[in-house]
């Protein structure tokens, strides 16, 4: 079977249909498939810290209340209706965010969706599950960040409402002793 071409571009059209999905509280029975895309969304870290903080933000506190560095923080979960987990959201309140005239903020400290199930509104459904959360907790701002170079998170971003409001280089130096030779 061929696809359907759009008439404009000649690519093949995108489905109209959405997947069914959920967005709920992350509870500790979700832990292993929260833990899977967290490896995927940062695949360099080691598995053992991914899995810590997973475990740190699950057994500090109920109701899909965490805390993480002392504020308060909860976690969102997209699965399909079949059971698959297909994505995530990581929100906490910060006293202060870049760009931020407010206190506290809704901080969205991770945010993923499986590749083959972005642009289905998964991660959109996760955001605004993310901000509501925010506004129940006394936000009237939302902030997030990602890598400069990461340009398809920046597009989605800015698609959602979200307006850069700085650029930001991080250095480092090495201070342990050095031999003289």
């Amino acid at each position: 079977m061929r696809a359907k071409r759009s008439s404009s571009s000649g690519r093949p059209a995108r489905s109209r249909t959405r997947p069914e999905f959920r967005i709920r509280t992350i509870s500790p029975a979700d832990r292993a498939e929260w833990v899977r895309l967290r490896k995927a969304l940062w695949p360099a870290h080691p598995a053992r810290d991914l899995e810590r903080d997973a475990e740190v933000l699950l057994h500090s506190g109920t109701d899909g209340r965490f805390v993480r560095n002392t504020m308060l923080a909860t976690a969102f979960l997209a699965k399909l209706a079949n059971g698959e987990a297909v994505g995530f959201a990581e929100i906490d309140l910060r006293p202060y965010a870049d760009g931020c005239r407010s206190s506290p903020v809704g901080y969205l400290e991770a945010w993923y969706v499986v590749p083959e199930h972005r642009r289905k509104g998964i991660g959109q459904s996760l955001l605004r599950a993310a901000e509501v959360w925010a506004r129940a907790h006394g936000c009237t701002e939302m902030a997030s960040d990602t890598e400069v170079t990461n340009a398809l998170s920046r597009r989605v971003h800015g698609a959602l409402g979200y307006a850069e409001v700085s650029r930001l280089a991080h250095f480092r130096r090495d201070l342990s002793p050095r031999t003289e030779a």
